[in-house]
């Protein structure tokens, strides 16, 4: 072979080198960042402060008579404990638990509620909670880790203390065990501006999820939130609410407010339960009314705040509207949630948030809830 012609082929040679090395380099990186993906994931899941561990029962095979546990995420005290009193009185306390997470220390006795059924009803290992921090959920999954340590909880309902039932108990306890699924408000979120792209790739964009706080969950999906070790790190570390205006800092609010706005607990267990590709399990709608005003009050100059129900606006015509809710539209998804019960049509709401005393006193004096004298709460407190 000539001279010539040997270098010809040197060129060729060459160029299926660098296209050998290439891919070999594109495979490299490629197994980099799945090995990457892989670490970041174990560092989340080890790395934080998930809830500490207690041996419960895996009761999916439970025969005893189901109980709804409810779960109240207080700030302090219940106002309203007049009006659940009245709620639970008369029902089979084999049919219901309660539990309450308030501030640190707060005791449920004589000097601080009305109604006995709360006595030493509050959970010895509560936590501080601030509006809009990780906190909030870290409370709930409290909540529910206590809950599920009585085998025969069965459903979970997390309240408020200015949630009101608008049914009976008899009414809700049917309604609740008459369904395998849990009632979980759930939809994708329009503005899209609170996911934070730094969850990736633990907590993939595509399973973003918003909604209501106020969850109703079943036995095995209430585990879920509990022995979750991986999406609440992330939460903790990545969704925060955006600090208020504060007019000392000056200049710097300019900075603070192009931080991310998240706030977890419209996120959290919907998130978390689309991760685990249960959402077909779920009703997704929530079974407790809000009103959302737009407040101009607020950091944001523009955000919602749920509307304050007053003795006017309890009356039996507005209550009847509440009730009559029959479907629920979500606009970012198109969707119109019809409100059913395996297949059968029933209101969407079963409680409604927030009431005033004022209020659940006319709710009691209506017989919404039960029979009750309203002169007694004029009576001095023990």
């Amino acid at each position: 072979m000539t001279k010539k012609a040997q270098a010809s082929m040197k060129p060729g040679l060459s160029m299926r080198h660098v296209l050998c090395f290439g891919w070999k380099l594109v495979i490299l990186v490629s197994v980099a960042l799945c090995v990457f993906a892989f670490l970041r994931i174990q560092q989340y899941s080890q790395s934080t402060a998930a809830l500490p561990r207690k041996s419960r029962s895996l009761s999916y095979d439970f025969n005893g008579n189901p109980k709804i546990a409810f779960l109240f995420l207080v700030r302090r005290h219940l106002p309203l404990d007049f009006l659940w009193e009245s709620f639970f009185e008369n029902v089979d306390r084999a049919n219901f638990s309660i539990y309450i997470h308030s501030e640190p220390r707060f005791v449920f006795d004589e000097s601080t509620t009305r109604s006995a059924i709360f006595f030493d009803r509050q959970l010895r290992n509560n936590i501080k909670v601030a509006w809009g921090e990780a906190s909030m959920i870290q409370a709930e999954r409290i909540l529910f880790e206590e809950a599920l340590q009585d085998p025969a909880n069965q459903r979970f309902i997390l309240l408020s203390d200015s949630c009101v039932p608008l049914y009976n108990f008899s009414y809700i306890y049917n309604y609740l065990m008459g369904s395998p699924r849990s009632f979980v408000d759930s939809f994708l979120d329009k503005k899209d501006v609170r996911y934070n792209p730094k969850m990736s790739p633990v907590i993939p964009k595509q399973k973003w999820r918003k909604g209501s706080q106020w969850v109703t969950l079943i036995r095995r999906h209430a585990e879920e939130v509990v022995d979750d070790e991986i999406v609440f790190p992330i939460f903790k570390k990545f969704c925060k609410r955006r600090p208020p205006v504060d007019a000392s800092k000056g200049r710097k609010n300019l900075k603070l407010q192009k931080q991310h706005n998240c706030i977890p607990d419209e996120h959290y267990v919907q998130t978390l339960l689309a991760m685990k590709d249960l959402e077909t399990e779920l009703e997704r709608r929530t079974v407790t009314y809000t009103v959302w005003n737009q407040s101009t009050t607020n950091m944001d100059n523009g955000g919602w705040h749920p509307f304050t129900f007053s003795y006017a606006d309890a009356g039996s015509e507005q209550i009847k509207r509440i009730k009559d809710i029959n479907h629920v539209y979500y606009e970012t998804e198109y969707r119109t949630e019809w409100c059913s019960n395996n297949s059968t049509s029933v209101p969407c709401f079963l409680f409604a948030r927030k009431f005033s005393e004022g209020a659940a006193m006319r709710l009691l004096s209506q017989g919404v809830v039960g029979n009750f004298d309203v002169s007694a709460l004029l009576e001095a407190p023990p």
